[in-house]
């Protein structure tokens, strides 16, 4: 097999490709043969120690795979050789070959290609728990997004218009706004790439402008940094502010906003989510494939490398200037 390992703290210039023996499946895992490696923020972070997730070097960068069922370990039942799965891995996806615990593994149709299932898991279910689960977003709702061209974003621009929401995307550049415009977004909002007190200003006036009189039910923010604060300010009576990433470094919240405004402030950790309750996120992502089946959700890939290029979607990610998923193809 062949991985792209992360051997020493750093950037994307401290991955080698390598080749490694192949790996069995102990018990109750699966051989995985991947086709496909979803590239998400964590990845970015994992091989520079900055991650709550600090795996033993040598390892491969790559949290979300999906590809082809090539062995099956002792006291494993439900799957059977070449059976299409998706998962979660938290690292080892910029390979070959993975194992993963068979109970990770979520089988999808045939109608759905390797790529958009190695894009799906993370950002659809990251932000399908912050809209159904945290928010309890509902038709008519007006919900705004931060960040709205990235993974998660799009994402929730997706689920927003499919929950029957009205969705406003804030980014951060005309050619962001019009992409989001294709995916569904009622309104498109462009903030300063500096957000200096006047542009913080700025961008609640519009807004609320654009939200008047009520203002908005819920945000959903994976940007952090100095948008938080005009983001909270435009929260109407009793919404609710979605805590999911914070990219732009983690704000400081004047607590006296939503005590004036009786909203909540609610935090968004998918990843926790599905170890507490796993039965929850199953029927989340039986939720999803449904949607995607109906043509009302699909991964919005814009970027595809392959596997000895992986630290470049690194670096294409990081560089902010992705629109919608980044993907790495790995061929048989």
């Amino acid at each position: 097999m062949q991985a792209l390992l992360s051997v020493a703290s750093g950037g994307p210039e401290t991955l080698e490709l390598t080749t490694l023996p192949d790996p069995k499946p102990g018990k109750g895992e699966l051989l995985v043969g991947i086709k496909a490696a979803g590239v998400n923020f964590p990845d970015t972070l994992i091989i520079q120690d900055l991650y709550q997730i600090k795996p033993p070097r040598p390892f491969a960068p790559g949290g979300e795979i999906a590809g082809e069922v090539l062995a099956i370990g002792d006291g494993v039942t439900g799957f059977e050789i070449g059976d299409r799965v998706m998962a979660l891995t938290g690292h080892g996806g910029f390979a070959t070959h993975v194992t993963i615990p068979a109970a990770t593994a979520i089988k999808f149709p045939a109608t759905m290609p390797f790529e958009d299932a190695a894009c799906f898991i993370f950002t659809y279910g990251t932000s399908y728990h912050a809209l159904k689960d945290r928010a309890e977003l509902q038709p008519d709702e007006t919900l705004l997004v931060l960040g709205a061209a990235g993974g998660v974003g799009s994402a929730a621009v997706e689920l927003g218009k499919a929950m029957g929401a009205r969705v406003i995307a804030a980014v951060s550049s005309q050619d962001k706004a019009d992409f989001c415009q294709r995916l569904g977004a009622d309104e498109t909002v462009l903030y300063a790439q500096d957000m200096d007190k006047p542009n913080q200003k700025a961008f609640t006036d519009e807004i609320k402008r654009l939200t008047a009189p009520l203002g908005v039910n819920v945000v959903y923010d994976a940007v952090g940094g100095g948008y938080a604060e005009p983001a909270l300010r435009s929260v109407g009576w009793n919404g609710r502010y979605l805590v999911v990433g914070f990219p732009a470094g983690i704000p400081k919240i004047p607590l006296n906003l939503p005590l004036l405004k009786g909203c909540q402030i609610v935090g968004v950790f998918w990843g926790a989510s599905v170890l507490h309750n796993p039965e929850g996120h199953l029927k989340n992502m039986n939720d999803l494939i449904a949607l995607y089946g109906n043509s009302q959700i699909k991964p919005q890939i814009n970027a595809r490398f392959p596997l000895d290029r992986a630290g470049d979607a690194l670096t294409h990610l990081a560089n902010r200037s992705a629109l919608g998923k980044t993907v790495v193809e790995i061929p048989a």
